[in-house]
């Protein structure tokens, strides 16, 4: 354990795996490979939606939002979970690991109130199909997405701030990949009850309510399909719901798991739950932002058929 005190705390230890070194080579290139897979598929999705004009709707430019917000969140802590796995111990400066837990915390709360966004996007067009050009205006999408940005940041602000008050004494050993937030918490040596009330009304305002949306709207929606006497037209109802659908269990699958209930500080010694919160964690982290892409563009036949014929023109142009 790093010799500290609450004056004088200018860095933090990440423990990772260190523990079990038989897993770190494979984790490794695991993430990695998962990594670039994250930046090629989001990426990819990006260019085609802001190059094929087709895709210039409400839905897509929330999807487009999703992908590079999924970019940012990975690239703020993979790094430094690669980093993590080369070295026994990896020493964090106190602003630099703040920092990353900032921009962690922003994207990922940023990313909870869009799915609620991209939600009462399919609500209007399934429920009201001839209103949904009226009701979903450019200025009404853009300014939800807005929204949803703002309050990823506001919230972020709020939480970093209250972190970095903390006196930390003499221990600054984090038992994760990278600098989660409830990793922290448990390090502090005074009481966090301003910090875990905070955290719950945060929990409240960024997971609990945007899933009370997206489970009202989806009440709606599937009341509207069924109401549709045609098979195909349920289908085709349906389907423009059911990567989004996808993608909200399992990023609020994970995302509850590690922040529904604020944990109070416990012993530091990396045990059992703590290897399983740090897992849960990394698949929440890499796998969700990965699989986004996937779901949607498998899914999706205006996606597919966008990149084909954006790769066709490049071929085309290659040629000439």
């Amino acid at each position: 354990m790093e010799k500290t005190n609450d004056s004088m705390l200018t860095e933090f230890v990440l423990v990772g795996l260190s523990a079990h070194p038989q897993l770190q080579t494979a984790f490794f290139v695991l993430i990695l490979w998962t990594y670039l897979m994250i930046l090629l598929g989001n990426g990819v999705l990006i260019s085609v939606i802001i190059y094929d004009s087709h895709l210039h709707t409400p839905m897509y430019f929330f999807l487009c939002n999703l992908s590079f917000l999924d970019i940012c969140y990975t690239s703020s802590s993979v790094p430094l979970i690669l980093d993590s796995f080369l070295t026994i111990r990896k020493k964090v400066s106190f602003s630099g690991c703040m920092m990353q837990m900032f921009l962690s915390f922003a994207t990922g709360v940023t990313e909870c109130v869009l799915l609620g966004m991209m939600a009462l996007d399919r609500y209007v067009a399934i429920c009201y199909p001839l209103r949904y050009p009226v009701i979903m205006s450019k200025g009404a999408y853009v300014t939800m997405a807005a929204g949803s940005w703002v309050t990823g940041l506001l919230d972020s602000v709020v939480q970093a701030s209250l972190a970095m008050q903390l006196p930390f004494c003499a221990n600054n050993v984090i038992n994760h990949f990278v600098c989660e937030i409830l990793a922290i918490l448990k390090l502090a040596c005074t009481d966090i009850s301003i910090n875990v009330i905070s955290m719950a009304v945060s929990n409240l305002i960024v997971l609990v309510f945007p899933l009370l949306i997206i489970s009202i709207s989806y009440i709606f929606i599937v009341a509207t399909i069924l109401r549709i006497p045609s098979s195909e037209g349920k289908r085709k109802a349906f389907s423009t719901c059911s990567a989004h659908l996808t993608v909200v269990i399992i990023f609020y699958g994970t995302t509850f798991f590690m922040y529904a209930k604020p944990k109070s500080k416990t012993s530091v010694g990396p045990d059992n739950q703590d290897i399983i919160e740090t897992l849960i964690s990394l698949f929440y982290g890499v796998m969700t932002p990965m699989l986004n892409p996937l779901i949607y563009s498998l899914r999706n036949k205006d996606v597919k058929v966008a990149v084909k014929n954006m790769l066709c023109r490049k071929s085309f142009s290659d040629e000439m």
